[in-house]
């Protein structure tokens, strides 16, 4: 998976079912998310100014949305880097495994909302950016 890149990413919009009380989005596995849910995290009251993210992964693969709010999502492929701006609870970034991301510029009440296609395993993580480099020439 080593030989993803930036491009790969893509921008998923998730279904609004508008009714006069207010919208429903419901994701399924393989339908709205292109893999099958794992685990389920957020990130929420992250200092104004904090950075999070700055890892890679080797297998993982993750759909981030923001819920709430709005963030910075920047994807590296160790070649190219990429900005996606997430301000909408309808709208996800789909990331492929085998790229380096960060999150940054959280507006004040942000949630970032992630689903992930593995459960947590701390040997799937890049935490050093010159391995993860050195990993993706490998391919």
């Amino acid at each position: 998976m080593n030989a993803s890149t930036v491009y790969d990413c893509s921008i998923i919009t998730l279904p609004k079912n508008h009714q006069i009380n207010g919208n429903l989005t419901a994701v399924s596995n393989g339908v709205e998310v292109p893999f099958d849910v794992k685990r389920i995290y957020y990130l929420y009251d992250i200092p104004g100014g904090i950075s999070r993210g700055g890892h890679g992964h080797k297998d993982l693969q993750q759909l981030i949305i923001a819920l709430s709010g709005s963030f910075d999502l920047i994807v590296d492929d160790g070649n190219v880097k990429r900005t996606f701006h997430l301000s909408r609870p309808n709208i996800g970034v789909y990331l492929p495994a085998g790229l380096w991301r960060e999150l940054n510029n959280f507006s004040s009440g942000s949630i970032c909302f992630v689903l992930a296609s593995t459960e947590y395993d701390e040997s799937d993580y890049f935490r050093n950016y010159d391995n993860y480099l050195e990993w993706k020439s490998l391919k």
